[in-house]
């Protein structure tokens, strides 16, 4: 399996662990989903599962949900913007935004807030680790959009002071994608149910991406299988 998303491994690893458990014979691996293309390797049968928040339209894929976030900006608690309900595009036009050294269409704060108003940031900056972000916000030295659950943590302990993009937020879905062909597979099925129990235990401020879906198959773990695929 392969993972686009830099916040995720806070809840990946116990999810891991808790799947491995209830699956001990199905063999694990994760490669690194920065610096490659992950869901075309996914789509070759290179990989079996790939956590994105990015699909794309590609017949041979299917994304089954996760849950929805809200993708947030935290701020410096003296910044100017700091007393605002939400912030605006423009409010962003003479700030330095910290990012994740991925490509912007990639990026909540630019694909969903600024490029649909026709907004650039004065600056953007690259940070790999979200406790150097949040230390440079804290410094004054720019801003940052992450998942809320990813912010909780620092607007807790007063490092930061958090805002919505706009009035109504923007919430993005973040997808187990997996080849169409195997979306039904009981491994796979595993790992989703074993993924969604492990993050509405421990994410706060996720929301169910499946309001109207019908539940998802039985897929509890039955008997021992032989199957020795790679999620």
């Amino acid at each position: 399996m392969a993972i686009e998303c830099h916040s995720c491994f806070e809840w990946l690893l116990p999810a891991i662990n808790r799947y491995r458990e209830a699956w001990s014979d199905v063999e694990l691996d994760i490669a690194s989903g920065f610096h490659f293309a992950p869901l075309p390797a996914l789509a070759r049968g290179d990989l079996d599962l790939v956590i994105t928040a990015d699909p794309v339209a590609d017949q041979s894929l299917a994304y089954l949900p996760l849950f929805s976030y809200e993708a947030q900006l935290a701020l410096p608690r003296d910044h100017r913007l700091a007393d605002r309900p939400w912030v605006r595009p423009e409010d962003l036009a003479a700030e330095s935004l910290i990012c994740y050294p991925v490509d912007r269409d990639r990026l909540d704060i630019f694909k969903s807030f600024l490029e649909p108003a026709g907004v650039e940031p004065a600056r953007v900056r690259h940070a790999e680790l979200t406790t150097m972000m949040i230390q440079l916000v804290a410094s004054g030295r720019g801003l940052v959009c992450l998942p809320n659950w990813a912010l909780h943590e620092y607007l807790q302990r007063e490092y930061v002071v958090v805002k919505s993009l706009g009035e109504e937020g923007v919430w993005p879905t973040l997808y187990a994608a997996v080849r169409e062909d195997q979306q039904r597979a009981p491994f796979i099925r595993g790992f989703v149910e074993v993924a969604k129990a492990v993050c509405f235990e421990n994410l706060v401020g996720i929301v169910t991406a499946e309001l109207d879906a019908p539940p998802l198959p039985d897929v509890h773990r039955q008997g021992t299988s032989t199957d020795s695929s790679q999620p």
